[in-house]
């Protein structure tokens, strides 16, 4: 039972709230005056109207008066505060939301205010969030093209899924006011709105960011943006929910105004995102009315440069922003569509496309987005014969993808093994192709990484002895795909040959680690390949442990190692055992080791290090079935 201590305590933090959200009701009746003489429209969520110097008519928002802003703010750092329990943290958002009232245009469109609009509309229950989103429905366009506005939309929109898995358990106030509209008559609301004004919406920064929101939340699928380009892959699904019929139909209705517009919408930057969204969303719900509009874009498309020689989107495919819609054309057709275009526009064009600085991404998304062997051995027997250009050029993510590609399809492996040796120079002589992995790595060929003559074929005059010195990113990962081939012993013959020092510099830099999740991962390298590689590492025990990623290879190499390569690590590890503990990436490997336990519990620790090494040893048996 409670004290009488604990509940005034209790009794206090449920009153807090309450005094929080008094101090804006006292400034509002203190400044009563002011309000009542302002435009009538404040009050009613509306903004009042002035022309700009070209004209136009534009709203003019009223700000936030310094107190409200001051009391939201402090509203903001409350919700960052736990709560006693969520009873009283229900209570708090109430309260705050019955201070929104009259208030949602301003707050929505205040820099500070839309933040903590924000923050409580995703907390908020279905009703608390419908009242604010059906007094902005009544300015759509101001909210969704302003900036901060925009995001208080898109935030109202992404709670869609939430909302659908709680079922509230509060009991709403009792209210005169007029009842809010539901969600989804809210949602369309907005459909309506950007059907009227599609190409408009699109071809605004604000107004494209929540029509790509509404895609999402209409298709039940939500995309993860990845913004840069160096590396992507384009977007991924972040997670799925079921929407209702309505909503797909409505999806599929706005995506019908795209080909009014086709040629906006493949130039304008801005605009054309949003039907790269659409397409994503609509091969994941829709993939009929994805394929119909991928057909529609093709063919109006091949329609604007009838004068080419060759392919008729030649001309696109070089420009930046025609070239990523074609990108994530590429990326969400199906198989013979896919077929289709390839014969029609980039069969015969490889050689030219990848040795451009902006079409050669586009080949990348083609490469990747092929699944036939036979359209695969097309490409590459095209492609192949220009990798030393590719290299020059600095368009290694030709060269890596089609590795990649290699490996997924399990065809012309050999082939561009031996054209890779080629363009670094370590086919002749042979004692070259032990370097092919440091070639690789640092991307130079092997006069330059050697400092020898072109042409100089004296194997008595090369300088072996020179350290790695660091690994590129590209070059780790094609070195990443080539170990998974079905025949990686020329990397692995390099690979083995390189002294503890170069393969130390490997496992300690951000890309080279991963080079050793392959060594571990590929089923077909053996384990007595892998050895031969990875006894040099030990040696260097401590320098890994205390590196960030360093540690990683050596916490891989760990769960992979016998129980006498365990007590061995273990043993060169305690040596130093208190510097490690010091350590701020050190005392991790002293915690997953459990090395204190080695130093003092030696028997419990080697029974539960041989229980560990069953347990990875049954569920790698298990995946494998």
């Amino acid at each position: 039972m409670d004290t009488e201590k604990n509940k005034g305590h209790r009794n206090k933090q449920v009153q807090q709230p309450l005094k929080v959200t008094k101090k804006i009701a006292d400034h509002e009746e203190a400044t009563s005056k002011k309000h009542q003489s302002k435009d009538k429209s404040k009050k009613s969520g509306t903004a009042s109207k002035r022309k700009d110097k070209e004209g136009v008519t534009e709203p003019v928002l009223h700000r936030l008066d310094p107190k409200s802003v001051g009391y939201f703010r402090r509203v903001g750092e409350t919700l960052q505060q736990d709560f006693e329990s969520d009873e009283d943290r229900g209570l708090f958002v109430r309260n705050v939301f019955q201070e929104v009232k009259g208030n949602e245009l301003e707050l929505a469109t205040d820099m500070s205010g839309s933040v903590v609009l924000q923050k409580l509309l995703s907390i908020a229950t279905c009703t608390q969030l419908c009242r604010v989103l059906t007094v902005l429905s009544s300015q759509w366009q101001v909210v969704c093209w302003h900036r901060s506005g925009a995001h208080v939309i898109q935030t109202a929109l992404l709670q869609y899924p939430r909302l659908q898995k709680e079922q509230s358990t509060e009991e709403e106030e009792e209210s005169s006011e007029e009842p809010c509209s539901s969600f989804d008559d809210l949602v369309m609301s907005l459909c309506t709105e950007i059907k009227d004004k599609f190409l408009p919406y699109n071809q605004n920064t604000h107004g494209s960011f929540i029509v790509r929101t509404l895609f999402q939340v209409l298709g039940g699928v939500l995309l993860n943006q990845e913004a840069t380009r160096k590396g992507s892959h384009g977007m991924t699904v972040k997670s799925e929910f079921e929407v209702s019929e309505s909503f797909v139909q409505q999806l599929q209705e706005l995506c019908t105004c795209f080909p009014l517009h086709t040629g906006v919408f493949a130039t304008n930057k801005i605009a054309s995102l949003g039907m790269q969204v659409a397409l994503q969303v609509l091969q994941r719900r829709v993939p009929a009315a994805c394929a119909t509009l991928c057909d529609e874009v093709i063919d109006y498309l091949s329609t604007r440069n009838v004068s080419a020689e060759s392919s008729t989107l030649l001309v696109f495919l070089k420009d930046e922003t025609s070239s990523r819609l074609l990108e994530r054309i590429l990326e969400v057709s199906e198989k013979k569509q896919l077929s289709r275009l390839f014969r029609a526009h980039f069969q015969g064009q490889l050689h030219l496309l990848s040795s451009h600085p902006i079409a050669n991404y586009t080949v990348q998304r083609l490469i990747c987005a092929i699944q036939s062997k036979k359209m695969f051995i097309k490409l590459f027997d095209e492609l192949a014969p220009e990798l030393e250009d590719s290299l020059a050029k600095g368009h290694m993510g030709i060269i890596t993808t089609l590795a990649e590609a290699c490996k997924r399809l399990k065809r012309r492996q050999t082939e561009l093994v031996s054209k890779l040796m080629e363009a670094f120079h370590c086919v002749d002589p042979p004692s070259r192709h032990m370097a092919c992995v440091p070639l690789f790595l640092s991307l130079l060929t092997y006069e330059v990484y050697y400092n020898k003559e072109e042409g100089d074929n004296n194997e008595q005059q090369d300088n072996t002895d020179r350290k790695l010195e660091t690994v590129n990113y590209h070059g780790s990962l094609l070195l990443q795909h080539l170990l998974h081939f079905e025949d990686p012993s020329i990397v692995l013959k390099s690979l083995g040959s390189m002294s503890d020092v170069d393969l130390l510099t490997m496992a300690c830099n951000q890309a080279g680690s991963h080079i050793f999740d392959s060594l571990l991962n590929s089923s077909t390298i053996t384990d007595k390949q892998r050895k031969k590689v990875l006894t040099k590492l030990r040696a260097h025990c401590m320098q890994l442990a205390c590196n960030k990623y360093g540690s990683r290879v050596l916490d891989r190499i760990w769960n992979a190692s016998t129980m006498g390569v365990k007590e061995e690590i273990a043993q060169k590890l305690v040596e130093r055992l208190r510097e490690l503990q010091s350590d701020s990436v050190g005392h991790h490997i002293v915690r997953n080791f459990a090395l204190t336990h080695f130093v003092k519990r030696r028997r419990d620790w080697e029974e539960h290090q041989q229980a560990e090494n069953k347990r990875r040893k049954m569920f790698a048996e298990i995946l494998e079935d």
